[in-house]
C-alpha cells in the first residue's frame, strides 16, 4: 500500500483526499508519532487522541488564514506533521530541533504559543476581537481539553465571549470525563437539527409571525420557557447554552466524517459555538490506551512493549519527596497534600494511596490550590502544595496576598526546578528563586541532593510560616539516605570545603559541580572553598561575610536566571555590609527563555559545568 503521508505536505493536500485515503493517513500519522516519540520522548497519549480532530480541522478550515489555538499544546504533533514539519519531525524536542509545543517562529500555522493550560479561549477571543476590529474575515478555533477546562481562566473567557456574542469556535476535546450525560442518537439528532440553517431561518420567521398575533408575545414567551425546560432535561451542554454559546455534541471524536460535518456547520453559525467531542487518549496504541496517564509524557520506550528503555539508577527527587512526605505525615495528622491536576508528576499519587482523606486535587487551577492551602493553614492544618516551579508562576498573587502576607504555614514543594530539558521554554523552572526571593516572610531552600531534600521537607513541616523547597527534575545524585530525618536550622549554610583563594557559593546539585571544580583547581595551585548555601532566603549572612573577607574571588552558581536570583542576593548582602575587597562572578542563566534540549547540552551552553567554573576562577585569579 502506497503511503498517503508522502503526498501530504500542507493542509491543502488534505482537501483532495478520499475518505478511505484520509483514514489511512490517520493511521500513518499515528505510526509516525509512536515511532518518533519512542526515541525522543514526549507527550504521546494526548497527541494520539486528536489525530482525527487534527485532520478534520485542517480539512474543513482554511488554515493558516483560519486560526487554530491548541490549549497546552502538547497534543499538536499531528498538526506539526501536516503543516510542513514532516521531514524534521524526527528532531522533536531535541536540541536545535522542533519544539514539542506550538512555536510561532517555526510555522505560520502555529498562531499562538502555549505550554500552560486554560489559555486558549482567551487567546482565541482576543484574535476574534482583533479580526472584528480590523474588519477582517476568518475563523478562530480554540481546542481545549476537559482537563484544561477546569482552569478558572477558561471560564472567565467563556463568560466574556458569551457576553460579547462574537463569532468564536471552541472545540472541547473530552478525553476523560463526560461533562454531561451522553444521550446518543437523540443528542446527535439535536446537533444536526440545530446546525441546519433552515432551523434558524424558520425560528426567526416563526418569531416574527407570532409577534403579529394577538397575545403572540405571551405565547412566544411560554414557548421559550417550555423549550428551556426541555433543554435542561435532554441537552448535556446546557451550561454552555446559558453562557451564550451554541452547544453541539457530544460527538465521537474519532468518527472523522462526523467531526468534519459538525465543524463545517460551525462556519455558518453566528455567535460563539462549543463543539463537544469525546475522544480516547492514546488512541491506536494499546499501551497508551490502557495507561494514558503513564503515556501523557514519556521518555524513550520500546514500541512493541511500551516499556521505558532508560537504565535504572537512583530514585528521582519526586519519588524521594513523596516517600518522605508519606513517612513524615504518619504521626502528623495535620499534614495534608494539594496538587493542581499533577498527582503523578508531583508524586502525590503515592501520598493519596496512603492518606486518601488527606489528599486534594483541585484540577488545573493553581491559584485555587494556593488559596485553598491558605484557608487550610489558617485553621491549623499544614498543607503541602506540590507543584512544578513553572506552574507556580500562575499563582503568584495568591502566594503573596493569601499566604505570605498572612504568614501562613504553607509548604511549597517546587518540583521541576531549574533546567527541565526537552519540554523547553514553557516548562524550564528557572525563575522561582527570582520571583520568590523578594516576597516578605517566605523561606526558600534548595537541597544539594535527595538526602538533603528529606531533611528540608522535615524543616518545612516544622516551620511556622510560608516556606518553599525547590528541587530538580529527574534522578537524584545517588547518595545514601539517612535513616533519621531531622530539621536543619533555618538560614544556615554548610562549608563543604575550605579554600583560601576563592569561594564557590552554590545552591542545589551544583554544590557537587563546585566540589568537582575545586578539585580541578587544586591541581593548578588554586585553593577554592565550596559553600552549600542551602537557603536562598534567608542567606547565612555571618558565614558569607566571614568567607568574603578571607578570599579574593567569590563565584556563585545557580540554575536560575541571574536577574534577581541567588547570586544577586549575595551581591546585595556584600554591598549592604560594605564588603568591597572581593570580586564576585555569578554563574547562572542569562536574560532569555531557555530553549528545549537535553539538560546536559543546555548546562554546557550556559556555563553550568565544572570546566566553566574552573576557567572562570583561573582566568580571574590570573593562573
Amino acid at each position: 500500500m502506497s503511503s498517503i503521508l508522502d503526498k501530504v505536505n500542507s493542509p491543502k493536500d488534505l482537501r483532495h483526499l478520499s475518505t478511505a485515503e484520509i483514514k489511512q493517513l490517520a493511521q500513518e500519522l499515528r505510526n509516525l508519532i509512536i515511532e518518533t516519540v519512542s526515541h525522543t520522548g514526549g507527550h504521546l497519549a494526548s497527541s494520539l487522541g486528536v489525530v482525527e480532530l487534527t485532520l478534520a480541522l485542517h480539512s474543513v478550515f482554511d488554515t493558516p488564514k483560519d486560526k487554530i489555538i491548541w490549549d497546552v499544546g502538547h497534543q499538536c504533533y499531528a498538526h506539526k506533521i501536516l503543516t510542513g514539519r514532516k521531514n524534521s519531525f524526527s528532531t522533536l524536542r531535541q536540541y536545535g530541533g522542533i519544539s514539542g509545543f506550538p512555536k510561532r517562529e517555526e510555522s505560520i500555522f502555529d498562531v499562538f504559543e502555549t505550554g500552560h493550560s486554560s489559555t486558549s479561549i482567551s487567546a482565541a477571543l482576543g484574535m476574534a476581537l482583533a479580526r472584528d476590529h480590523k474588519g477582517e474575515d476568518y475563523n478562530v478555533i480554540a481546542v481545549i481539553g476537559d482537563g484544561s477546562l477546569t482552569g478558572g481562566m477558561s471560564f472567565e473567557a467563556l463568560n466574556y465571549a458569551g457576553d460579547l456574542g462574537c463569532n468564536l469556535i471552541v472545540v472541547l476535546n473530552d478525553n476523560k470525563m463526560s461533562i454531561g450525560r451522553n444521550v446518543g442518537a437523540l443528542s446527535q439528532y439535536l446537533s444536526r437539527l440545530r446546525t441546519d440553517p433552515a432551523y434558524f431561518k424558520s425560528k426567526e420567521e416563526m418569531e416574527v409571525f407570532m409577534k403579529r398575533l394577538p397575545y403572540g408575545h405571551r405565547f412566544l414567551k411560554l414557548a421559550e420557557r417550555l423549550k428551556d425546560g426541555i433543554k435542561y432535561l435532554i441537552i448535556p451542554g446546557i451550561i454552555f447554552e446559558e453562557l451564550g454559546f451554541t452547544y453541539l455534541g457530544p460527538i465521537d471524536g474519532h468518527d472523522l466524517e462526523a467531526v468534519k460535518s459538525v465543524l463545517s456547520s460551525t462556519k455558518t453559525l453566528k455567535g460563539p459555538v462549543i463543539v463537544h467531542l469525546v475522544t480516547k487518549k492514546g488512541k491506536g496504541y494499546p499501551p497508551a490506551e490502557e495507561k494514558p496517564d503513564l503515556f501523557h509524557g514519556v521518555g524513550s520506550f520500546a514500541v512493541n512493549t511500551g516499556k521505558p528503555t532508560k537504565k535504572e539508577g537512583p530514585p528521582t527527587y519526586t519519588k524521594v519527596f513523596a516517600d518522605t512526605l508519606i513517612r513524615l505525615a504518619e504521626n502528623r495528622p495535620e499534614v495534608v497534600a494539594i496538587t493542581a491536576a499533577m498527582p503523578g508528576g508531583t508524586g502525590l499519587d503515592l501520598f493519596a494511596k496512603h492518606y486518601p482523606e488527606r489528599y486534594y486535587d483541585v484540577g488545573i487551577a493553581e491559584q485555587n490550590a494556593v488559596t485553598v492551602a491558605a484557608g487550610m493553614a489558617s485553621q491549623g492544618l499544614k498543607p503541602v502544595v506540590a507543584i512544578y516551579s513553572t506552574f507556580l508562576q500562575r499563582a503568584y498573587d495568591q502566594v503573596i496576598h493569601d499566604v505570605c502576607m498572612q504568614k501562613l504555614p504553607v509548604v511549597f514543594a517546587l518540583d521541576r526546578a531549574g533546567i527541565v530539558g526537552e519540554d523547553g521554554e514553557t516548562h524550564q523552572g528557572v525563575f522561582d528563586l527570582s520571583y520568590l526571593r523578594p516576597i516578605p516572610n517566605i523561606v526558600v531552600m534548595t537541597p544539594k541532593d535527595e538526602n538533603e531534600l528529606r531533611h528540608m521537607l522535615a524543616t518545612a513541616l516544622d516551620h511556622e510560616g510560608p516556606i518553599a523547597v525547590r528541587y530538580p527534575r529527574g534522578k537524584g545524585i545517588g547518595v545514601p539516605l539517612d535513616e533519621e530525618i531531622t530539621s536543619i536550622p533555618i538560614g544556615k549554610a554548610v562549608v563543604e570545603k575550605q579554600g583560601s583563594d576563592a569561594a564557590i557559593f552554590a545552591v542545589g546539585p551544583h554544590v557537587y559541580t563546585g566540589l568537582a571544580a575545586s578539585d580541578e583547581l587544586s591541581r593548578i595551585g588554586i585553593s577554592a572553598g565550596v559553600v552549600n548555601c542551602r537557603f536562598v532566603k534567608p542567606l547565612d549572612s555571618q558565614l558569607i561575610i566571614e568567607t568574603a573577607r578571607k578570599v579574593k574571588l567569590i563565584v556563585t552558581v545557580e540554575e536560575n536566571v541571574l536577574g534577581g536570583g541567588f547570586g544577586s542576593g549575595i551581591l546585595e548582602l556584600l554591598t549592604q555590609h560594605g564588603i568591597d575587597n572581593v570580586s564576585v562572578v555569578r554563574i547562572g542563566l542569562p536574560d532569555c527563555f531557555i530553549q528545549h534540549g537535553a539538560p546536559d547540552i543546555l548546562r554546557k551552553e550556559f556555563g553550568l559545568t565544572v570546566e566553566s567554573i574552573v576557567n572562570t576562577i583561573s582566568d580571574r585569579l590570573g593562573s
